[in-house]
């Protein structure tokens, strides 16, 4: 994973400047007249390039105020950009599909002695200001759509996630605890764009669920324990039978994990790093099983993911339940006894058209599978990160009830 790491950083650079040469050369080369203007949109299409480029550096170095509202921007131009690249990738292909249609329609004019001696008419010269004319309707065009679904990506990020019910077979679980019911929270990313309105919704949400244990599984937010706390603090208004607990996700650990960790005990929820604890009592219990991020720890020198830690002295005949951010190492966790697997990270893609190929990063990208007598559920999230906005899949608060 680390040595994919640069050149997936390289293709993404790569694809970022691309994209800004190809929205000036058709929403602005094509359109506008006035040099003075040209080179104006080119210093500030630049500007926005090299900010998208060395955000992370830029984020260090500037004060938090400042580094915050370039943040903000950063991100958001970064979703509009990339729905205004898609659009008029729309259109160029439908009018250059059309233009090839015309061309075989076109009669074929065949030589003959007449047609031979004929001279061949002059070219007509061609008329710019039509060409400018139909160059900036298709730019209106793209402003207008893609515009439109980037200002619905945006309701949709904000909007409060919508809540998928799944029921899950777990022949080892107790008949006692049969209808247990997990409430997962993931990907959350409190942060620039998400606060604490947004994190008393979800409480409120959750609480509404009447779950008998909260999960929430990792990258809960981008930032640090003094900026983010107070928004954070609303996950102490959870409510439910045997508590709420967490494990890491790799962005926790960019926004300093230890501290986090902390703090969420301050609130009651318990951290599951590489351990096990019982739920349930003498009736019935099975094993919460929770691991470290299999990535985020290794990236800064710890020891991170260990499954096997996190099992050790556990009674394999008892159900048992892991909570694993990224959807890696399923099968060997199902090959060691776990039954269920809850996992996020992946954001089921997060907007179009990323969605059509996380399934090509991974093998569980969003949604329930199976292998052998036990089970994955990997989760869209509830938040969003990088562009505020989520197209193609929606956030998703998950309502997991276990069965005997």
């Amino acid at each position: 994973m680390t040595s994919r790491f640069p050149i997936f950083s390289i293709l993404i650079m790569t694809t970022a400047v691309l994209g800004h040469v190809y929205l000036y050369r058709r929403l602005v080369r094509d359109t506008v007249h006035s040099r003075a203007l040209r080179l104006l949109a080119v210093a500030a299409l630049l500007f926005l390039t090299l900010v998208l480029m060395l955000r992370r550096t830029l984020q260090d170095v500037l004060p938090d105020a400042l580094s915050g509202v370039l943040l903000v921007a950063s991100y958001s131009w970064m979703g509009l950009g990339l729905f205004l690249v898609l659009a008029l990738l729309v259109l160029d292909l439908g009018r250059g599909f059309m233009a090839l249609g015309q061309r075989f329609r076109a009669p074929a004019v065949r030589e003959s002695p007449s047609t031979l001696s004929l001279e061949v008419p002059p070219s007509p010269l061609v008329d710019e200001e039509r060409r400018r004319f139909l160059a900036r309707v298709v730019a209106g065009s793209a402003l207008v759509s893609g515009g439109g679904v980037a200002l619905y990506g945006r309701w949709r990020a904000f909007a409060p996630p919508m809540v998928t019910e799944v029921a899950i077979k777990v022949p080892k679980l107790p008949k006692v605890l049969d209808g247990l019911s997990i409430v997962q929270l993931t990907d959350i990313h409190v942060g620039p764009f998400i606060r604490r309105e947004f994190m008393d919704e979800l409480v409120r949400q959750t609480n509404a669920l009447r779950p008998d244990l909260v999960a929430i599984t990792g990258d809960l937010v981008d930032g640090d324990v003094p900026t983010l706390g107070d928004s954070v603090a609303a996950l102490g208004n959870l409510k439910s039978r045997f508590g709420s607990f967490f494990v890491t996700g790799n962005h926790d650990y960019y926004s300093g994990d230890e501290e986090w960790t902390a703090f969420l005990k301050t609130l009651g929820v318990q951290v599951l790093r590489n351990r096990h604890v019982s739920i349930g009592d003498a009736g019935g219990a099975f094993d919460l099983v929770g691991v470290d991020d299999w990535s985020g720890g290794r990236r800064r020198g710890k020891k991170g993911y260990d499954l096997d830690l996190a099992l050790a002295g556990r009674d394999p005949d008892r159900a048992s339940v892991l909570l694993a951010h990224q959807p890696a190492n399923y099968v060997v966790a199902a090959q060691r006894g776990v039954d269920l697997q809850i996992s996020g990270h992946t954001h089921g893609g997060q907007l179009v058209p990323m969605t059509l190929f996380i399934g090509l990063a991974w093998d569980h990208s969003a949604g329930l599978y199976r292998h052998g007598d036990s089970h994955i559920f990997v989760s869209r999230g509830c938040g969003f990160w990088g562009p505020p906005m989520r197209v193609g899949s929606p956030p998703e608060i998950v309502k997991l009830v276990l069965t005997a």
